[in-house]
């Protein structure tokens, strides 16, 4: 069985991977080969996830509460109930391309009926580009679709590599549900559909849509001049700012936007609208500029206008929130994207804009043949009544959503990966063991962490749960300030527990962490009408599911910042990039929550740092 992505594209239809001139003889073979080759996701033993699950708990459980589950879990394994919903997820996964994969888009997204802007859609921010003019603007935009394109023609001509891990080849099923992909909304579900073959991008200024037409009509791609010279025509017949702002709709819940959608497509102008925009291969926002702000809060700003572009009054209707993957450039300079979570994780997204920024640092204008283009087509939308009132709604709602999202983002400056390297620790466990410690002194409690962890080594793979918090990151982080405690000790018991992670990190990559495990049970139980299992309904498994800590490192060559909205109301939303020599971080939170701070976890963030490094500066490791 494919994705509900692949269901929408026929085998023949969609490209295949080779490898590129001079790559190593491994990656000859094309994707469907290569992805045949690939082994299927494992279904875990039962008992072993059991077991995993209960250790999960046990920093985050009292000691009655964790024998309560106990005593569950036995039950859940000795009657039976546990076999059948093992046996059932077996079958799945013997008449499955992957057992998890569409259960995962599902439950984790397309069932999800919260706004995409913010809760599920990360943004991305660039170093700041400055512009001399809006010529500037229009020029950077113009090299950066270029790359996309540039992109795209590895995808089509089968010259991109297929990706490695540990030896090991990776899929590559996601590249292909980055570009031309759209999400489209249900009044109770949604859908993701993937509209190959089509020639062009969606072009959004002050509110505008515009369809620009990126390839000639003997198939070539336009050149760098030839885009900027479209794209200076979009601008110039866009700069009227009183217009609607249409794509403030799909910043809704979804619900509301599922019933508001259905009622804009039945007129037929404003339905050949939309269709054009899902059709698009990407979109490219040319957005206003924001009140100018401090240096220490330029990267805070600019990630907020990436996750949701300010609100009303700014760039929040000049997006198409639906689409995969839209890049912002601002004419203040603030430059990136954002991507709509469904069809793909983050690293499809970050080796692309790796490529792209790469690309832009050679590309020149170059003179294009004086052959006159079309005029881009401007996108047409009857407003009723009844549109304008659906428009008025999302603006109210977003500026609620805006206002309540505090959006942190500095440069740790001290150092960067370098340090726990030269200490032989590894930089991603290092860091949140530093996120546990400062958690841990805002709270005096440790509480269920998220880090994404790939399973792309199976085949049509997405992601399982790193949890980072464990019995030895929770003994660390309480000696870390406990005078009673010699340095030599807290320094052994932070190589524990970053061993402790990595080692989950390993479990997790192989298909042998618990989080998608139980929601395979969970999903067995729930398709055969069954009552849900008692552990399902305990205590525990809301405590071990509300991950206050939601974190992801950004896998980005890159010197950028990414950044996402919390999981939970009472959450932080972590997003880190280690370079060499710094750390770039942003971190969210709630205003409406008054036990979150995102100021606050952002000190306490860098004071952890500090201290760790302090604390192995001052205790020689014997091990190094």
């Amino acid at each position: 069985m494919l994705t509900l992505l692949a269901r929408s594209m026929t085998r023949a239809s969609r490209p295949l991977l080779a490898r590129p001139a001079g790559v190593a003889q491994e990656w000859a073979r094309p994707l469907m080969q290569q992805q045949e080759g690939l082994p299927k996701l494992p279904v875990p033993p039962l008992q072993q996830t059991c077991e995993r699950y209960l250790t999960v708990l046990e920093p985050l459980l009292s000691p009655e509460e964790l024998e309560h589950t106990r005593d569950l879990l036995n039950d859940f394994l000795k009657s039976g109930v546990g076999d059948r919903l093992q046996k059932g997820l077996e079958r799945r996964a013997r008449k499955t391309e992957n057992w998890l994969t569409d259960w995962w888009m599902q439950s984790a997204y397309l069932d999800s009926r919260m706004p995409v802007a913010m809760y599920t859609s990360p943004g991305v921010v660039l170093p700041r580009v400055h512009f001399k003019d809006r010529q500037g603007q229009i020029r950077f935009a113009a090299n950066l679709i270029a790359g996309v394109l540039s992109f795209k023609k590895m995808l089509d001509n089968e010259t991109l590599p297929v990706q490695h891990l540990g030896g090991k080849p990776l899929c590559m099923d996601q590249y292909y549900h980055v570009l031309s992909c759209c999400r489209i909304p249900g009044p109770k579900k949604d859908s993701i559909v993937n509209h190959d073959h089509h020639t062009h991008i969606t072009v959004v200024h002050n509110f505008q849509f515009f369809i620009l037409d990126v390839y000639n009509s003997d198939g070539t791609p336009l050149t760098v001049d030839q885009i900027y010279l479209q794209l200076e025509k979009i601008w110039n017949s866009s700069l009227q700012t009183n217009k609607e702002p249409i794509g403030i709709l799909t910043s809704q819940h979804r619900n509301t936007w599922g019933k508001a959608y259905n009622n804009l497509i039945k007129d037929k102008t404003n339905k050949e609208s939309v269709r054009a925009i899902e059709k698009s291969i990407f979109t490219v926002c040319l957005d206003a500029p924001l009140a100018s702000v401090s240096d220490d809060l330029y990267y805070s700003r600019a990630a907020a206008q990436m996750l949701h572009g300010g609100g009303s009054r700014w760039n929040s209707g000049n997006r198409w929130f639906d689409k995969t993957l839209q890049f912002i450039i601002g004419e203040d300079g603030s430059c990136g994207l954002t991507y709509e979570h469904a069809p793909t994780e983050g690293p499809p997204i970050m080796y692309l804009l790796d490529y792209v920024v790469e690309y832009m640092k050679r590309t020149q204008m170059v003179r294009a043949p004086m052959i006159p283009l079309p005029m881009p087509q401007k996108l047409r939308f009857n407003i009723t009544p009844e549109i304008k009132k659906d428009i008025e709604s999302a603006k109210q709602n977003m500026n609620i959503m805006v206002h309540d999202l505090d959006v942190r983002a500095f440069i740790f400056s001290d150092y960067g990966k370098d340090v726990p390297k030269a200490n032989k620790l590894s930089p991603d466990a290092y860091i949140q063991m530093a996120m546990q410690l400062a958690y841990y002194r805002m709270y005096k409690e440790c509480c269920s962490t998220y880090e994404s962890a790939s399973l792309r080594m199976f085949r049509l793979g997405r992601t399982e749960t790193i949890r980072s918090t464990t019995n030895d990151s929770f003994a660390f982080v309480k000696a870390m300030d406990d005078p009673a405690k010699q340095n030599s000790e807290k320094v052994s018991l932070l190589d524990k527990a970053i061993t402790a992670h990595r080692a989950y990190a390993d479990m997790a990559v192989h298909g042998q962490a618990i989080d998608r495990h139980m929601l395979g049970l969970k999903m067995v139980a729930i398709e055969d009408l069954t009552s849900l299992p008692e552990i399902f309904m305990d205590t525990a498994w809301a405590v071990a599911q509300h991950f206050n800590l939601y974190t992801s490192q950004v896998g980005c060559k890159t010197d950028c910042v990414m950044c996402l909205g919390p999981l939970v109301p009472d959450g932080y939303g972590v997003c880190y990039n280690p370079m060499d020599n710094h750390i770039n971080f942003a971190v969210t939170a709630y205003n409406s929550c008054e036990e979150t701070n995102a100021s606050k976890f952002s000190r306490s963030l860098a004071e952890a740092l500090g201290d760790m490094r302090k604390l192995l500066e001052q205790t020689p490791r014997p091990n190094i």
